[in-house]
């Protein structure tokens, strides 16, 4: 106990010494900011006057409110939950890290209140509620590792192929330009024993063409363009389309087609003005959640993974490699969605 509460001050004094520089480099107005932060914390926007609101997250965060202005405690607020620092990993990456080692995968679409009721409960029986939720990830954390968790940054290849499932169904009925389009991770991101991002991590896509289902059968389309995969740390991933990605699907299909199994929705197509795409269509009413898309990574990139110890890493077990895709090669896997 008081070395969780040791952790959560001078997580506290870290995040406050990195406040002012970012705060001279933040654009967005407070409210945005707050909403932000209320949108991680709680999944949603909270009412109520900003400095209640501000008092309020604060004091679910860490017991008690935070000093300085408006602007750095929001700012310091959200560095902690999404950045972290150069010495101390954000709180996502941190719940991340005990998700993946109690389930294998994170739920990188829920918030992180109720990730880490999640938790408790699935170690304890009960939710902690009645502490910090900063408190209650760090005591989570000491009752999983032996080890502080720490980050390392990797370099994740170019053309790196990265296998997503749609998170909800997608209709063409329904869907509209612009619409967002979530996805999640299908199996673990590494670089040697370096976790870039577990399964179930965010792939962010929009809708970016919508044709509704038209007379004589002839199907809907929605055109979606594939943007980022998040990392363990939150890092946005850029993704596209391109030769290796399209390999993988005609991989897919092959697999699917001798296997006697109908493809569902997914003819890749691309580029889509800066960000690949793939083009859904077929005579469904939706697409369901659970259809794999392909993108791949647009470059190469430097990013924060978690340095997997050597006691976690048989949950290493078939794991998306971070290596680019050669001509001619590609992982494929079974979709198990059907028509």
């Amino acid at each position: 106990m008081r070395r969780t509460f040791l952790v959560l001050v001078c997580a506290v004094a870290l995040i406050m010494s990195a406040v002012l520089p970012l705060c001279a480099q933040e654009d967005s107005s407070t409210f945005h900011v707050m909403s932000r932060v209320e949108q991680l914390v709680y999944g949603g926007e909270r009412t109520g006057g900003l400095v209640d609101r501000l008092n309020s997250v604060e004091r679910d965060m860490f017991g008690r409110e935070l000093p300085g202005s408006i602007a750095e405690r929001q700012t310091a607020l959200l560095t902690f939950i999404e950045k972290g620092t150069e010495y101390q990993p954000s709180l996502l990456f941190k719940l991340g890290v005990a998700e993946w080692a109690v389930e294998r995968q994170i739920d990188s679409l829920s918030p992180v209140v109720k990730r880490v009721d999640a938790l408790e409960v699935q170690l304890e029986g009960t939710p902690q509620v009645e502490r910090p939720v900063t408190m209650r990830l760090e005591r989570v954390l000491g009752l999983l590792l032996s080890e502080p968790v720490t980050a390392a940054e990797v370099e994740l290849p170019a053309a790196t192929i990265i296998r997503a499932s749609l998170a909800h169904s997608l209709s063409p009925k329904t869907a509209k330009k612009g619409d967002p389009v979530d996805m999640v991770l299908h199996s673990d991101l590494v670089v040697g024993a370096n976790l870039i991002a577990p399964k179930g991590s965010r792939v962010s896509a929009v809708v970016t063409e919508v044709t509704k289902p038209r007379s004589f059968g002839r199907p809907g389309e929605v055109k979606v363009g594939v943007e980022s995969l998040f990392s363990i740390g939150s890092q946005p991933i850029p993704l596209t389309f391109g030769e290796e990605s399209r390999q993988a699907v005609e991989a897919e299909s092959a697999q699917l087609a001798a296997a006697g199994t109908s493809v569902v929705g997914a003819l890749l197509l691309g580029p889509v003005g800066l960000v690949g795409g793939f083009l859904v269509r077929g005579d469904l009413k939706e697409l369901p959640a659970g259809t794999v898309v392909f993108s791949q990574t647009a470059d190469a990139v430097k990013v924060g993974a978690y340095p997997v110890p050597p006691g976690l890493q048989g949950l290493l077990k078939n794991p998306e490699k971070a290596e680019p895709a050669q001509p001619g090669t590609s992982e494929s896997a079974t979709n198990e969605t059907t028509p």
